[in-house]
Order: C-alpha cells, then sequence, then structure tokens
C-alpha cells in the first residue's frame, strides 16, 4: 500500500560525512542495487517477502543511433567538448574525433554524444536519452524488465528512450507504475525535398501493472482514449502509484484535454492543421510537441485482477473551480489501504473559506483523503501550512506525508502523520533531525512505524551547495526519532541518505551512497595514471535487515575519519552529479499554478 515519488533528491553526501557519534548494529544492509548495466540504482518499495521494485538510471553503453547525425552534429558535439570539458568531472577533450566521426567513439567521447543528445530533448530530429529503467528483486536477482520500450528499427536493441517508473510491488509479487512509450524514427520529406527523420511516440505515460513479476504487461488505458471523440485521442496520460492486497488500484488518468490546446491542434491558420506548416512537419510531430502539458487528469480508484481493470471510479476533486477558470486542476491518490481508504493530493484554495471562488482564486496543492465518496483535506490552517502531499496510509488508517511551512523566516518541509478516523483531522509534526532540517514521510507499516529522509545539515541551503540528507525511522508508538545510520554498525560502508519503504516485518528499501570502482560510460574500468583503480561515489539500492545487536560507541572511528577527510574530496564534484541525476529521475508534471 505504499507510494513513492518517482524523483531522487539532489544529494549533497560524501561517504566521509556518514557516521554517527553512536550507531547500533541492530540492522544490517543488503545490497540489492549491485547492476552491471547500470551505474545508480534506488529502492522503491519490499513487500514481506522481500522482494523489492527498484528504479535505476545511467545504463552503459546507451545504443547511440550514429547513422542519424550529420557533419553539423559532430561539429557540435567536438566544439561542446572543447568547451566544456575543463568543467566537467571525469571527462576530457574529445579523443579521436576521427573515431568520432565514424561512429565508434572512445568512452570519453560516448559521454560527449549523450551530452548532446540530451541538451537536445525534446527536440523531435534528434534520438531520445530516456534512461529511468523498471527492476525487479526475486530470489534474490535484481534484474531489469521491460515495460514499453521497442527494438530500434532492423535492430534488436532496445531504444532505451523510455522513462520507466516502477512505483511498488505486492505481497503477491505484482509491480505496477507508469511509464513513457519509445520514441521510433519516422522518415519525413519536406516541402523543399531535403529528408529528415523525426522520432515520435505514442503517449507520454502511461499505467501498468504485471502479475507475474514484469513477464506480462497490461496497460492502463485512460478515459480520455476511450470517452473522447477519436480526433482527440493523442495518446492520453495514466499511472498507477500503489496497488493494495485486496486489489484496489490508485493513480490519476487524463479524462479530458484543454481546449486551447485541441484549438491550435484543428487550427488551420497557425496550428497543427496548418497546410503550408504540414509541410514541413508531420501532423503527429506537431502534437507531440505540445501534448505533455495540456491532459487534464483526475485521480482514479480501480479495482483489477490477473486479466486487467474490472471497475473504475474518478475520485473527484477538493474544489469546484469557476465556470471561467479555464486552468488544469491536479489531484493525485498516491496509496490505498485494503479498506480502499485512499490518500493523495489535490489543488485547493489558499483561502480555505472560500464559498463562491473567482476565476483566478489564489490555490496551492493540499494532501487529502478520499473517504467514503469526500475528498477531504486535512491541511487545518491554509495560512501556516501549504503545499501539503500525502504519500502513504496503512490499514488502521494512519496517513503520513510532508506539510510546507516557514521556520525561521525559511520554507521548509516537515513530516506529519495523520489519523484519518478521526472526525477532526489532526497533522502531527514530530521532532526530526533539528528545528531547520527539511524532512519527507515516505511510508508506514502496520506497527505504526515510519521512514523517510531529512535534512542533517544545517547551512543554507541552495541549489548548488544542498544539504545532505539521511534516512529515519519515526516510532509512533514510542515517538522515537532515529537516524537509519545509527542502526547501522561502526565504520559501514553504506550512508542512508533516503528510505522509500518499510514492510512488516520492520524491514527498510533504501537508497544508500557506497564508493566502488569508477567505470566509464562503457561500462569499463578506469585507471589514474599509475595503474590504480579510480574510485567514486554512487548510489544503491539496499533493504536494511534486522538482525541481533547492541550498541555500539563510535566515537573512535568517527575521529579517524575526521582526521582522514581530506581524502575524500569528490563531494562539491558529486552535487554536479545527482544533480543531473535528479533532473532525470523527476517524473511528475510541472504544476500550472
Amino acid at each position: 500500500m505504499n507510494k513513492f515519488v518517482k524523483s531522487i533528491l539532489a544529494l549533497g553526501i560524501t561517504s566521509a560525512l556518514g557516521l554517527s557519534a553512536v550507531n547500533a548494529a541492530t540492522y544490517q544492509v543488503i545490497d540489492k542495487g549491485n547492476v552491471s548495466s547500470l551505474k545508480y540504482t534506488y529502492s522503491q518499495q519490499e513487500n514481506n517477502n522481500g522482494e523489492a521494485a527498484i528504479s535505476g538510471t545511467d545504463i552503459y553503453n546507451f545504443p547511440v543511433q550514429f547513422q542519424y547525425f550529420d557533419e553539423e552534429d559532430y561539429d557540435f558535439i567536438v566544439l561542446l567538448a572543447e568547451r566544456s570539458h575543463e568543467g566537467v568531472h571525469d571527462l576530457v577533450n574529445i579523443e579521436d574525433e576521427v573515431a568520432l566521426r565514424a561512429g565508434n567513439p572512445t568512452a570519453n567521447d560516448l559521454s560527449w554524444v549523450i551530452r548532446f543528445l540530451s541538451s537536445r530533448a525534446g527536440n523531435s530530429l534528434y534520438q531520445e536519452v530516456g534512461d529511468v529503467f523498471a527492476m525487479t528483486n526475486f530470489n534474490g536477482q535484481t534484474e531489469l524488465f521491460n515495460v514499453f520500450d521497442e527494438n530500434i528499427p532492423n535492430t534488436d536493441i532496445l531504444t532505451r528512450s523510455t522513462k520507466e517508473f516502477i512505483s511498488g510491488i505486492t505481497n503477491e509479487g505484482w509491480v505496477y507504475g507508469n511509464a513513457s512509450a519509445p520514441y521510433l524514427p519516422l522518415d519525413f520529406t519536406k516541402s523543399d525535398a531535403e529528408e529528415v527523420t523525426h522520432w515520435l511516440r505514442a503517449f507520454t505515460t502511461r499505467g501498468f501493472f504485471s502479475s507475474d513479476g514484469g513477464a506480462s504487461i497490461i496497460e492502463v488505458i485512460p478515459p480520455s482514449e476511450t470517452d473522447l471523440p477519436e480526433d482527440q485521442r493523442f495518446g492520453g496520460e495514466s499511472a498507477i502509484l500503489d496497488i493494495s492486497e485486496s486489489h484496489f488500484a490508485v493513480g490519476y488518468a487524463s479524462t479530458s484535454i484543454d481546449q486551447n490546446a485541441i484549438d491550435f491542434i484543428n487550427d488551420e491558420t497557425g496550428g497543427c492543421a496548418d497546410p503550408d506548416i504540414l509541410a514541413d512537419l508531420p501532423f503527429k510531430v506537431c502534437v507531440q510537441q505540445i501534448i505533455a502539458e495540456v491532459y487534464n487528469t483526475e485521480a482514479i480508484k480501480w479495482s483489477i485482477d490477473e486479466q486487467g481493470i474490472i471497475s473504475s471510479e474518478i475520485l473527484g476533486q477538493l474544489v469546484t473551480p469557476h465556470v471561467d477558470d479555464v486552468r488544469e486542476y491536479t489531484n493525485y491518490a498516491q496509496a490505498i489501504n485494503n479498506q480502499g481508504v485512499a490518500v493523495g493530493y489535490a489543488h485547493g484554495w489558499v483561502n480555505e473559506n472560500v464559498t463562491e471562488p473567482s476565476a483566478r482564486e489564489r490555490r496551492s496543492i493540499y494532501a487529502v483523503v478520499y473517504k467514503n465518496g469526500e475528498v477531504m483535506d486535512f491541511t487545518e490552517d491554509h495560512g501556516k501550512y501549504f503545499d501539503s502531499r500525502t504519500y502513504d496510509i496503512n490499514d488502521a488508517g494512519i496517513a503520513i506525508g510532508h506539510v510546507n511551512a516557514f521556520i525561521n523566516g525559511n520554507q521548509r518541509t516537515k513530516f506529519y502523520h495523520v489519523d484519518t478516523n478521526a472526525e477532526t483531522m489532526e497533522m502531527i509534526l514530530p521532532t526530526d533531525f533539528f528545528n531547520g532540517s527539511s524532512s519527507t514521510a515516505r511510508a508506514i507499516n502496520e506497527s505504526g512505524k515510519i521512514v523517510g529522509e531529512g535534512e542533517v545539515e544545517t547551512h543554507n541551503d541552495n541549489t548548488s551547495t544542498p544539504r545532505r540528507t539521511h534516512g529515519f525511522l519515526y516510532d509512533i508508538t514510542s515517538e522515537t526519532f532515529t537516524d537509519l545510520n545509527d542502526f547501522l554498525a561502526c565504520g559501514s560502508d553504506y550512508t542512508i541518505i533516503e528510505a522509500r519503504d518499510i514492510n512488516d516485518a520492520n524491514e527498510v528499501s533504501a537508497t544508500a551512497l557506497i564508493r566502488v570502482p569508477r567505470r566509464d560510460s562503457k561500462g569499463e574500468l578506469m585507471l589514474d595514471e599509475q595503474g590504480e583503480q579510480l574510485l567514486e561515489d554512487v548510489v544503491r539500492a539496499v533493504t536494511l535487515q534486522p538482525i541481533a545487536g547492541e550498541l555500539e560507541d563510535c566515537s573512535a572511528v568517527e575521529e579517524k575519519v575526521e582526521r582522514q577527510g581530506a581524502g575524500f574530496g569528490l563531494s562539491s564534484i558529486l552535487l554536479l552529479t545527482f544533480a543531473g541525476l535528479a533532473r532525470r529521475l523527476t517524473w511528475k508534471r510541472k504544476l500550472k499554478q
């Protein structure tokens, strides 16, 4: 029943700083993310049988299709490397331009090609780099599985242009989430007889589930693709964000499309139906350029079985906009328990007392519960708390998430729990790492244990130096808050930076930082000038498994690390690495305020 946001935090963390003064060796780290084809992996969810849903990014040997490059593209790649290499960690200027132009680049030069393609994201004339992958761990083996990707025409190679977001795994081993369609080449001749290739996909994102661990995929077709007229069907959007053991599924799906978009698509004087435009651009490519942000989505609850969807229910909006308010209104259902009570977030009025909203009424996002046919907001004081989210709910009806507030003049997120059974629901905000720390709760198990992550540094954070985060465990019954790293043995190789799930055996699905041998873009080990193996910090999906243990005094270990701290000088460079990783793993569309 747990739901996890599909983005990893911007991480400014180094292995050297990951130890606390006192650690309890009551958890051992089980590494489930060591995948030979990927650089980074991160945890999503683990069921009560120890089976896990895992995501990853940065695939080695990305299948660049060099036959679609022209000489100007190669010129730009060479110029990009020449102008940028001094500011990019681990990369140097182009090593072998002749081999590059022949489509056989060195690993260093392949990295520059991938950077070039990434800089062209959204431009249909260039191959897309998807680079977010879904994985499962059954019987201790982590393996990739394909959701909607297809082979590049006339090859047996997947396009790797899809973004596959696996949300979780049930105790039966059902996996679920949402993924995009692959970009496939479409040849086109322009009005001046120039032949070009566009890269086209069928939809932006679509929900899926699999009752056999990913071997077969069942798509969730959104209402916009079944209920709208054929000329308004452009793929739609949907996602399954949680499935309960009673086979309730929740998420969101597109139910309509913005009228302004329809008008533009059908416009024959400047829009996608304009004959002058169609002479130089395929109709579907024109639609693709605008379609990602134009769907109106609704929170939906589905009843499902192994064959597919049995029934569906639109859960409703938190507020009713003015008749002249044409903005998109977002509402997501993030999690559902076995009683059918769902939680999530939705647009609501900043002034919670508004009964007759204007056409441009001020709004924000608020945590909600979907129960008994109602959508209820429990962010009680919108003047104090705002922009809240709910991410999980257990069978006892305890929901968790985070809410924004101003603390000492700075906007921070704070994790909370709330009893959705109460007549007056009240968010409880426990003490976390420190007063000015931003924290988020991601999951809660049936015994009331909550996991998430929070900031552990006190400096003023900004985009260039984000605060380090650690995963935490909070016990509602004992009201105890603990840094998850305090449960590990002294000198652990892993620093737990976030926690995404906790099952009923108190096993924590987390993401850790660990130092490993460095590999290039082709997956080959990298050596320094003396032939010594280079190392780097990566994020890795792990499980924290409870063990019998006692408190350990790690003061001596920490003192040694502090004396040797200069040996871990990559932290400033890692900020750039992980900031880029965060962008690739962002899945939620930008909310239009």
